[in-house]
């Protein structure tokens, strides 16, 4: 796996709980700065190695959260970054854009909604176009509102928001990829806990999440003739903006407790399982699902 300068240490004390400090709450989709505490995305902590020089990677989401540990992580080991982002994350985008280029990389920061195909299309020429191809996609980018009355608060417009954001814009993006991508190359795909022990004031979510997973061996089957791997990380509380900016305060304030390891997980935690799916370490795994959960079980 990855690289870092962490200690050996109890893993339920490695990061503050971000249950430590409450407030901050935004609208969606939130932003890194208004959060009442910034998460780890291992600025100070990953250090590359080589695993992924001269690769070319197109990331949704990556401009903060998840996506950003992992745009950090793919840089300091050898990869140029194409990452989207939404007009409202301009910020945060910047800032992800100057740690890849800090690493020595090409970044490409795509501002635009991936609810919509044509810009899903137009993101792989740009990778296409000023990467040169496609070696990895990564499918990160995704949409969530707990609604506390379960399906009869969810109505229609948020409906189609979490399945375009996380469902329709994976395959549109995968579809338009492929035709790109030599033997070698992969796709991963972001998941979540919720897949399995679903939640049901994130019943729209849970869903979404659910059909990533059997989009993802599905499509492992489907691509291995052409030399391509397919596999699934599957988070469990991760924090990130989207969390105070779609959760309840009182939610935020005791989120990932109820976890084994006590604590809601870094973006920086993740960021190593993405790098071994993209690495030729996992050359020989296709159609699996990765549990980042801090204990909570998957199946």
């Amino acid at each position: 796996m990855a690289h870092n300068q962490f200690q050996q240490q109890d893993p339920k004390d490695q990061f503050r709980s971000p249950d430590e400090q409450t407030g901050g709450q935004q609208s969606p989709p939130g932003q890194t700065g208004k959060m009442p505490d910034t998460p780890d995305h291992g600025e100070q902590s990953y250090r590359g190695s080589g695993r992924l020089t001269g690769k070319r990677a197109v990331l949704t989401g990556g401009d903060s959260g998840i996506g950003r540990a992992v745009a950090i992580a793919y840089a300091r080991e050898g990869a140029d970054v194409l990452f989207t982002y939404l007009p409202e994350e301009e910020e945060d985008a910047r800032e992800t854009a100057r740690l890849i280029t800090e690493a020595g990389r090409t970044a490409v920061p795509v501002v635009g909604d991936i609810r919509d195909e044509g810009h899903c299309q137009d993101v792989v020429k740009r990778a296409v176009a000023e990467l040169g191809g496609v070696d990895i996609l990564v499918n990160n980018a995704a949409y969530q509102m707990a609604q506390e009355g379960g399906i009869l608060d969810i109505d229609t417009e948020q409906f189609d928001r979490v399945l375009k954001t996380n469902l329709y814009a994976m395959f549109w993006l995968t579809k338009a990829a492929v035709p790109h991508m030599g033997e070698g190359s992969v796709v991963i795909n972001t998941a979540s806990i919720q897949a399995y022990q679903p939640s049901f004031q994130l019943l729209d979510y849970a869903t979404t999440k659910a059909g990533i997973v059997n989009f993802t061996k599905a499509l492992a089957e489907n691509l291995a003739d052409r030399g391509i791997r397919v596999n699934c990380v599957a988070p469990g509380p991760i924090w990130t903006p989207l969390i105070p900016a779609t959760m309840p305060e009182e939610k935020v304030e005791s989120f990932g407790g109820d976890t084994p390891l006590g604590r809601a997980g870094q973006p920086a935690e993740l960021a190593p399982a993405y790098v071994f799916f993209a690495s030729q370490e996992s050359s020989y795994i296709t159609g699996e699902v990765l549990g980042v959960t801090g204990g909570k079980p998957l199946p």
